[in-house]
């Protein structure tokens, strides 16, 4: 089967699906934006890649501002034009579209309509919802109500011309239900992180120094993006926290974008706070970035918890490190944390002094550390079995057809 499998942020898992599927036989070209600035994968030919396997990054001259509504939109309508045209050279049985922006997948689901090209919409976000949110935030209500069911209408229609719907949760279904997709037209699959890529190191590496002061007793790390389903100074309330119930504690954030800057500015304003703010790192570093840290913090604010599950916690997993998780408790990823022995609490003022009791509980006991970082690592080991999953994928490409 020819498949293009187009992942527009250029995360770690998905450049492994295509690994996997190239490897079974299938002539894969993974497509990804160049100028989405995220925490990305192997997303170059390997030495043991499969010969059916290519990677194609796209760049176009308009820039990528996430923020700004117009220049979004103009972005988003360069960035489908051009992938359609590259698309029209390939000779494509499946297409997989995955992340990609609302605007941009609106024109790509024309292109495919008009072609007869089947397609998969691997859905990771429900974005229609979360750009109502902001227009709820910007607009009087009953333009933002008109905005809103545009928006909505729109995802809506996108999920309906797609020959398959893969979601990442549960509560995705009742969308879709909701919508007037059929269930055997859904399926399911949880998110992962590649274990062959995110794995257990020591905790003093080649990357510690560049991460870490040396006298920390407690090292704490973010690593991902950090938008609006975050608040990041949630981090800055618990590294005060815990530093002033007298943990010699670090904090290091590897992002980029705006929340990251404001970060990095508070940073420069208080340097006793022992924080650093560092860009996204290289794929090969992952295991050595994440293995300093004694502790790797996640967050998601509660509007956010229904449709979103943070792929940065299953990464997290994957590296055996214990997970602070500041979150609503009934998000899948925090049902994950507090099997393998993390600790969960919402991400409110209050979030940082329950914490704080936890932290110290670590710092007292490294054998904890160590006990807590092994059950997560084998959790992940348990749910991240990336045979089982690309069998899944597998059967949902090769049973997708175009709707008659």
């Amino acid at each position: 089967m020819r498949i293009v499998l187009h992942d527009f942020s250029g995360h770690p898992f998905q450049a492994e699906l295509s690994r996997k599927l190239a490897g079974r036989g299938h002539t894969v070209d993974h497509v990804f934006s160049e100028q989405y600035v995220s925490g990305k994968g192997h997303l170059r030919r390997q030495p043991d890649d499969a010969d059916g396997l290519t990677f194609s990054g796209i760049t176009i001259r308009t820039p990528f501002k996430k923020y700004a509504a117009i220049s979004r939109l103009r972005f988003e309508q360069s960035y489908a034009k051009h992938w359609i045209r590259q698309l029209e050279k390939q000779q494509v049985d499946q297409v997989v579209a995955c992340n990609i922006p609302l605007f941009a997948l609106v024109r790509f689901a024309r292109y495919a309509r008009r072609r007869r090209l089947p397609w998969v919409y691997w859905h990771q976000d429900i974005y229609s919802f979360a750009m109502a949110d902001e227009l709820r935030r910007r607009l009087p209500g009953p333009i933002a109500g008109l905005g809103a069911r545009i928006l909505i209408g729109l995802e809506r229609w996108c999920a309906k011309q797609a020959a398959h719907v893969v979601a990442i949760g549960p509560a995705f279904t009742a969308v879709y239900e909701e919508w007037g997709i059929p269930a055997s037209r859904t399926s399911v699959i949880p998110n992962w992180a590649p274990l062959k890529d995110v794995h257990p190191v020591d905790r003093d590496n080649g990357r510690t120094s560049d991460l870490f002061a040396a006298a920390a007793d407690l090292r704490l790390l973010y690593a991902g993006t950090l938008g609006r389903k975050h608040n990041p100074l949630l981090l800055v309330d618990l590294l005060r926290t815990v530093r002033a119930s007298g943990i010699e504690t670090a904090l290091t954030v590897v992002s980029e974008g705006e929340p990251a800057d404001e970060l990095a500015a508070i940073a420069l304003r208080e340097p006793g706070l022992s924080m650093r703010v560092l860009p996204f790192q290289p794929a090969g570093d992952l295991p050595d970035v994440l293995g300093s840290a004694d502790v790797l913090v996640a967050l998601l604010e509660p509007d956010a918890t229904k449709f979103s599950i943070p792929s940065k916690v299953l990464s997290y997993m994957a590296a055996g490190r214990p997970i602070l998780g500041l979150m609503p408790a009934d998000n899948p990823a925090a049902t994950d944390i507090l099997a393998s022995g993390g600790f969960v609490t919402e991400p409110t003022a209050e979030a940082a002094e329950r914490s704080t009791t936890w932290l110290a509980e670590l710092v007292k006991d490294p054998d904890a550390v160590a006990e807590i970082g092994h059950r997560t690592r084998v959790v992940a080991e348990q749910k991240f079995e990336a045979e089982s999953i690309t069998d899944r994928f597998e059967a949902v490409l090769q049973t997708a057809t175009v709707k008659g």
